[in-house]
């Protein structure tokens, strides 16, 4: 198996996962990999590090999900592995609740998400962002 984190989709990834049939509820399983210092494109903030960077997203972000009639379900550090093996592990898994694929998208592509993307950017070296739906 081939792991590639990423920080945004190639455009095939995106228009494959947004042009999904609509079926319902998710839950979309989030693996981040943090930058050790921010990087902010301005060169702002350069005393944080990587996850306190990606920590202001998180909290903007998490308002954003609710509005949309979704969740944070879960958000912790990684602490260990158990079986398998990867070369580096993550730093942190969020499980988030999504009403529907249109309503993520929607989010995804909005004026507000726009607006906190850069801390996003500053804090995360990549992650692997995995749809899950719930069992019938």
């Amino acid at each position: 198996m081939d792991v590639k984190n990423a920080v945004y989709p190639l455009p095939d990834q995106f228009t494959e996962f947004f042009g999904a049939e609509e079926d319902g509820p998710f839950v979309m399983v989030n693996l981040l990999k943090f930058k050790a210092k921010a990087d902010y494109a301005d060169g702002s903030d350069a005393h944080l590090t990587g996850a306190e960077a990606y920590g202001r997203y998180g909290e903007a972000v998490a308002k954003l999900v609710e509005e949309l009639g979704g969740r944070l379900r879960f958000a912790g550090r990684v602490s260990g592995l158990m079986i398998g093996e990867v070369e580096d592990l993550w730093d942190a898994v969020a499980l988030v609740d999504y009403p529907s694929l249109t309503a993520f998208k929607a989010m995804a592509l909005s004026p507000a998400m726009h607006a906190i993307e850069h801390h996003r950017s500053a804090g995360l070296a990549g992650q692997l962002n995995i749809r899950v739906k719930p069992r019938d």
